[in-house]
């Protein structure tokens, strides 16, 4: 009865996290629950796996992630490597495929796709192809590029600390290595080769080809009493040296069409189209505002301190259908959208009427930690927060540096890696790289609490004895085929699930099934969670990933899309661990 209790919180628990009604972390404190009161998992059985050192390293990736993109680093490395992978089509890709893999191996995979989204688009405007044809190999070279070192993806390390627990030793800074370094070289050479062929070309010739006009958002400026622009010609305004475009003016409550002679006045809610930053600096010019800010005010929100930050919505999100102000988002959600930007065309409607798509930017101000519950819930995806300090760049190089010592020094035994990786963080901190606030902001603990109870769940399956049934009915369907069989079924299911859920979340299920399944036909039990590991950050399938959700919007990409070219490449990577899994790690 147990066994069946556990497998029947386990499809549960799966639903629940394909659906996301409810938060992942909240579905998995409340199967602890209930796994403590049937008496399946004792109290500390539960809890155990919140004290793990795994959680310490993955919360000080997290703080160090943070502290590099906010003193500017990882921005101006992203830059750089653009810009130096100038050339024909096949040369950018395959350079800049590269560069954004090395980085990926060693950081978040959607902070690095965030990175180089700007810089990327301005690179195929620069060589007059279309961004479509970059931006789907930047997602998949920053998904893939974290296969091939422990802490390119939270996915590995959870797993390394899911396997400590069941006797195993952790899994080694690169011993993922050399099957990485194949699954990317295969994505690579299948992207020049074939996948390029298949990436649509969409948008080509459309839009501003200067680097300098990406990423323009719509926002709606007011001009107010004694502003210089009251009397000026639109098109020969101070917003066209702000570096504005006038795409429409709303006076008295009535659409005035935009001619070339038309003069502003006062109370003009101007719909101007203007660069992120140029946005922010309205909010310290005299005569002029954001519609936004001026209603905030006259309602008595003060939001001078508050946090300002680009996000993408997803397919997920609740927002999608509806306009801001159907939805009532600045009243449900404590925040203000300042500036809305859409990939696929321009728009001329005003922003709080436009019903909003998954891919959607949007120039959010107010708490950062709104924000950040927006993100932990799929709703949207935090590209920037605009609060850098120019002047901490240098003290986020020497941040990097000592990120690269402590990498090498944790490879080498010399320091535990969870120590090694704390002692980056609370450097980042004492530097004053990242405040304590923020700091504790840009930690996901969501997906520390999955981790945790995820672990926990193994020992339920355990205790109960159901990570054993399961293990004989999937091993009695392929053990005639022989041990590699099995193993590949267990692959094959782990890209399946990763669909609805989390990788991290996909790979935790499965693991403990697939380890009962390896140690019933005395198998290696090493093979087949390193099999696991590998399979839960291949699948490309979907947009569903957050490093696709980033391109999906300003590549104009439809479902098919991926589909068509991440299939092939997802099927690829499964058979190169199928193949080389067995090799590295006997069965």
């Amino acid at each position: 009865m147990d066994a069946y209790i556990v497998i029947g919180l386990l499809i549960a628990a799966i639903t629940l996290f394909a659906t996301e009604k409810i938060s992942v972390d909240l579905v998995t404190l409340g199967m602890l629950c209930l796994l403590v009161m049937t008496g399946i998992i004792s109290v500390k059985e539960a809890f155990e796996g919140f004290g793990n050192e795994i959680i310490i390293m993955l919360g000080s990736i997290f703080v160090i992630g943070a502290a590099l993109r906010d003193t500017g680093v990882l921005d101006s490395l992203g830059h750089l490597l653009a810009r130096t992978s100038g050339g024909k089509p096949i040369r950018v890709v395959a350079g800049m495929m590269t560069s954004v893999g090395a980085i990926s191996a060693f950081m978040n995979n959607t902070t690095v796709t965030a990175m180089f989204l700007g810089p990327v688009i301005a690179l195929a405007r620069r060589l007059k192809i279309a961004p479509s044809r970059l931006l789907m190999p930047l997602a998949f070279s920053a998904i893939l590029g974290g296969t091939c070192t422990l802490i390119g993806t939270s996915t590995n390390v959870a797993v390394s600390g899911a396997i400590t627990k069941m006797g195993l030793d952790p899994i080694a800074m690169f011993e993922l290595t050399p099957v990485g370094i194949v699954i990317f070289g295969v994505s690579l050479f299948y992207m020049i080769v074939i996948g390029m062929r298949w990436v649509p070309e969409r948008d080509k010739n459309d839009g501003p080809t200067e680097a300098s006009t990406i990423r323009e958002y719509l926002s709606e400026v007011v001009i107010l009493a004694g502003s210089p622009l009251i009397g000026q010609e639109i098109f020969a305004s101070d917003f066209s040296v702000m570096e504005f475009q006038v795409v429409k003016i709303r006076r008295a409550g009535q659409d005035v069409e935009v001619k070339p002679h038309e003069r502003l006045e006062l109370g003009d809610v101007v719909l101007v189209a203007g660069k992120v930053q140029n946005l922010i600096r309205v909010k310290k010019i005299e005569g002029i505002d954001i519609l936004e800010d001026m209603d905030l005010r006259s309602s008595g929100v003060d939001m001078r301190d508050a946090s300002i930050a680009e996000v993408v919505l997803t397919p997920r999100s609740s927002l999608v259908g509806q306009s801001l102000r159907s939805s009532n988002f600045r009243r449900r959600s404590g925040l203000s959208v300042l500036a809305l930007l859409r990939g696929d065309r321009t728009l001329s409607e005003h922003m709080a009427d436009v019903p909003l798509e998954a891919g959607d930017m949007l120039l959010l101000q107010g708490s950062y930690d709104r924000i950040r519950v927006f993100e932990e819930n799929s709703e949207m995806v935090v590209i920037n927060a605009h609060s850098v300090a120019h002047n901490t760049q240098k003290r986020g190089i020497a941040v990097l540096i000592v990120f690269a010592l402590a990498i090498l020094a944790s490879s080498l035994g010399y320091i535990p890696t969870s120590i090694a990786f704390l002692m980056v963080a609370l450097i980042a901190l004492a530097t004053r790289c990242i405040t304590l606030d923020t700091a504790y902001e840009n930690v996901d603990w969501r997906l520390l609490i999955l981790i945790s109870g995820m672990t926990a769940f193994g020992s339920a399956m355990a205790n109960s004895g159901a990570d054993q049934m399961l293990a004989q009915a999937i091993t009695g369907w392929l053990q005639s085929y022989g041990a590699v069989a099995v193993m590949a079924g267990f692959s094959v299911l782990t890209v399946l699930l990763t669909q609805p859920m989390s990788n991290a979340a996909a790979a935790l299920v499965v693991l403990p099934v697939a380890m009962k399944a390896a140690e019933s036909m005395g198998s290696s039990l090493r093979a087949f969670a390193i099999a696991v590991t590998l399979s839960a950050s291949i699948s490309l399938l979907t947009p569903f990933e957050p490093s696709c959700i980033l391109v999906y919007g300003p590549g104009k990409y439809r479902f098919s899309d991926f589909i068509k070219v991440g299939g092939g490449l997802t099927l690829l990577s499964l058979i190169v661990i199928i193949i080389l899994v067995p090799i590295f790690w006997p069965l």
